[in-house]
Parts: C-alpha cells; sequence; structure tokens
C-alpha cells in the first residue's frame, strides 16, 4: 500500500499472538510505517512470532521496552482483560503518540472511560481496532444509506458464527472467564458496533440471552432497539455453523453481504443494494483490513483529522456491551 502521507512511523506491538502477526503484516505492507519492537510477558510466544515475522528488538518487559525504544504508535494485542491495565501504563509513559487497541476495548465501560481519559491526559491519541470499519465495502455501504439509497434504515440482522467442537477453558482463552472470552466479548462486539454504525445513534434498549458453555457464553443472540422501534437482531455463536452475512433493510431497499463480512482479508467481497429499481451489485477486489487500518491512522497523526472510531464511540460500545450482560444475567430488557 502506497505512502499517502509524508511521516514514517515507529510501531510497537504489545501481545504476541495470533492478531499481532496481522498487525505485523500490516506494518509491513504500508510504508508508512515500520514494526521496531515486540512486547510479551512469554518469551514462547515472542519466539513463535519471531520465527514468522521479523522485527529488530523484542521485550518481556513493558517498562523496558518504553523506556528503551522509541515509538510513535503502540498497538496493544493482548487479552482485553490486560487492555486498560497497559494502555494507562502506555500512555502515562508519554512515549508514544498513539495507541491502537484491539477490540473489544476493556471488560467495561467503567475500565474504556478511565483508559481514554488517561490518553487524553497525557496527549495520546487514541483509537479502537475495529478493522472492518476500514474496508471499502463497509466504507460505500455508510455513503449509500447517507445518499439515501434504501431510505431510512429500519433493521439490520447480522451473524457471526463458528462452529468450535472443543470449547473447554483448558483449550484455548476463548473458553475462560478469567480472560473474559465468550462470544459476546469475542465475535458480538463486531456486530454491535456495526449496528451503531449503520444507526448512526446509540440504541435505547436491549435484550439478550445466552448459550452458556463451560465457564462463558457459547453463543448470544442479541437485540438492540433504536429510535423509533427499529431494531438491530444478532445472532453470534462458537457452537453452529460458519456465518458471516449483514442484510440492512431500508425504507426504500436493502444491502446485503454474504457468508464473509467480517473476517475476509485477502478475499474479494461483494455488497448488493436491491431497490424498486432493481438490483446493483459493488465488487470489491482482496485486500489487507489491518493495512487500510493501520494507514487510516497514520493518515490521522499527519493530518491531526479525527479517527473514524472516535474514543467516545468506543466507551458507548462498552455501556452497550455491559447492558448486553446485565440483560442475559437478569432475562430483562435493560434500558441504555
Amino acid at each position: 500500500m502506497k505512502n499517502t502521507g509524508k511521516n514514517k512511523y515507529r510501531v510497537a506491538i504489545v501481545g504476541a499472538g495470533d492478531i499481532a502477526r496481522a498487525h505485523a503484516k500490516a506494518c509491513a505492507q504500508t510504508d508508512q510505517a515500520e514494526l521496531v519492537a515486540v512486547c510479551d510477558v512469554s518469551q514462547p510466544a515472542i519466539d513463535r512470532f519471531t520465527e514468522q515475522l521479523a522485527v529488530n528488538a523484542t521485550y518481556t518487559v513493558l517498562a523496558e521496552m518504553l523506556t528503551q525504544e522509541q515509538i510513535d504508535i503502540a498497538i496493544i494485542c493482548t487479552w482485553q482483560v490486560n487492555h486498560a491495565e497497559i494502555g494507562i501504563r502506555i500512555a502515562e509513559s508519554k512515549r508514544v503518540k498513539a495507541i491502537l487497541c484491539e477490540k473489544p476495548l476493556t471488560r467495561d465501560a467503567a475500565e474504556a472511560e478511565a483508559l481514554v481519559a488517561t490518553c487524553r491526559n497525557n496527549g495520546v491519541f487514541f483509537a479502537e481496532a475495529f478493522k472492518f470499519r476500514h474496508h471499502p465495502l463497509h466504507l460505500k455501504t455508510r455513503e449509500i444509506i447517507d445518499q439515501g439509497g434504501i431510505g431510512e434504515v429500519m433493521h439490520v440482522h447480522s451473524t457471526f458464527c463458528h462452529r468450535f467442537e472443543d470449547r473447554q477453558p483448558h483449550e484455548h482463552w476463548y473458553w475462560e472467564r478469567s480472560k473474559a472470552g465468550g462470544a459476546v466479548y469475542i465475535i458480538a462486539c463486531y456486530n454491535i458496533h456495526h449496528a451503531r454504525f449503520v444507526f448512526g445513534e446509540e440504541p435505547e434498549r436491549v435484550f439478550a440471552t445466552q448459550i452458556p458453555g463451560v465457564e462463558v457464553d457459547d453463543a448470544a443472540a442479541i437485540v438492540l432497539i433504536f429510535s423509533g422501534g427499529r431494531t438491530a437482531q444478532i445472532t453470534t455463536s462458537f457452537n453452529s455453523w460458519h456465518s458471516h452475512f449483514i442484510e440492512i433493510i431500508g425504507t426504500r431497499g436493502l444491502l446485503r453481504i454474504d457468508d464473509i463480512a467480517w473476517n475476509n482479508e485477502d478475499q474479494a467481497v461483494v455488497l448488493k443494494q436491491q431497490t424498486e429499481e432493481g438490483v446493483a451489485y459493488f465488487e470489491f477486489n482482496p485486500l489487507h483490513q489491518f493495512t487500510h487500518q493501520l494507514q487510516h491512522l497514520c493518515e490521522c497523526l499527519d493530518t491531526g483529522a479525527p479517527h473514524r472510531i472516535s474514543p467516545e464511540n468506543s466507551i458507548a460500545q462498552m455501556q452497550v456491551i455491559d447492558g448486553v450482560f446485565e440483560s442475559i444475567d437478569s432475562g430483562k430488557t435493560v434500558v441504555l
């Protein structure tokens, strides 16, 4: 991806798991960023990372990396139970210009507020990493909606489902309560953020139910109620067949993305628009969403423009997720 800005930014990644590799690939694919360091408390995790990807320096102690490296952008890729603590430590060090934090941002809205406030108080640019928000497919969706291409948005239906045969806590952190695993945190956060993005406002109420697993939710069904009774219906699961679709229904048409709405790295995707005038298809070539995400952050640092996902938006996202869990626990509709 060609450099559209004048500055090159030095990037450090905190957390050396699978998602860190995607961010490292983004650094390699844009000439506006250079990966200079990786930090993880686990040396074996660092070793696995460096077997696949080149990096100048590695650390097992965050404070050492912050002291010894010149860093412009820190990307947080740890379990979300640690996001707030790590983000606050990085911001308070005053050693970085920007923090990009993987989703879900934190465990709850209170942690999100503390993290955002610390970044603001220390002059650190902050953004949450929802990769799909930077895909031309979703930018085109927003453009069509804003231009009245399907009338007023009335309903959104979306799924994010995978099947894992062995959902035991010892098999993967996805199934561990102590690491904030489960379908709501790990995958429903995509659908929730997307619904808020499509409606352009916050939901007024939420109702949710779950299929419980050993420690966390294996699946969840969520209804978000927006102004005027308009709804987003969300199905996410780790115990059902693969399904990644989005349908946005307006008063004068609909938009639909089939099968690979979310995890479509390096795959071609199609947006379908259907109205009384007929059907139109918008085709998008394969691309790496993480690269577009990083490039957008660099452009914001270059120009001073606001990020597509504001810190306030990220706090509101966690407030909705808090409401989802409150509804699951109480069995009642929760007013947000």
